[in-house]
């Protein structure tokens, strides 16, 4: 599966992005803003994680006071297993099942035991965060750990 056109970038999204670009001199692919959390999702180059994040999570720091939200930087991945692993950063992710009924779109994701609960996280957060990057990119409606 490839990259798809599903979200339209926001003219919100578009000033942050540029914000960031600014502030970091890391090209972002996207950024996805959660209402919801409270938190800037910035999806970026591999060869630009570094600078992104900055010196010991300086630039992230400083991103979130600025922005007044939780500023999260994540590996940008084309395809969508790609963008699932990088999503779920140190969980061992045994297999991923994705299902198609129509525009419906499920992914399943099976993960080693002992880091279920890393991958959901405190609350949900991380499957929230799965769910929410990857509707915008991929249009996957449903997002499920196993």
């Amino acid at each position: 599966m490839t990259v798809s056109d599903r979200g339209k970038i926001t003219v919100e999204e578009l000033r942050y992005l540029s914000i960031f670009q600014e502030f970091t001199g890391a090209m972002a692919y996207r950024c996805i803003v959660d209402k919801e959390g409270g938190r800037l999702i910035f999806l970026v180059d591999s060869t630009d994680l570094g600078r992104a994040i900055g010196k010991k999570g300086g630039n992230v720091r400083l991103l979130s006071r600025l922005f007044n939200k939780n500023v999260e930087i994540v590996e940008y991945a084309g395809d969508l297993e790609g963008m699932i692993k990088n999503l779920f950063p140190g969980v061992k992710i045994l297999n991923i099942h994705v299902t198609s009924r129509g525009e419906e779109k499920a992914v399943t994701i099976k993960v080693a035991e002992e880091d279920k609960g890393k991958a959901i996280g405190r609350d949900g957060k991380n499957v929230k965060r799965a769910r929410l990057v990857l509707s915008e990119i991929f249009g996957v409606s449903k997002v499920s750990i196993k």
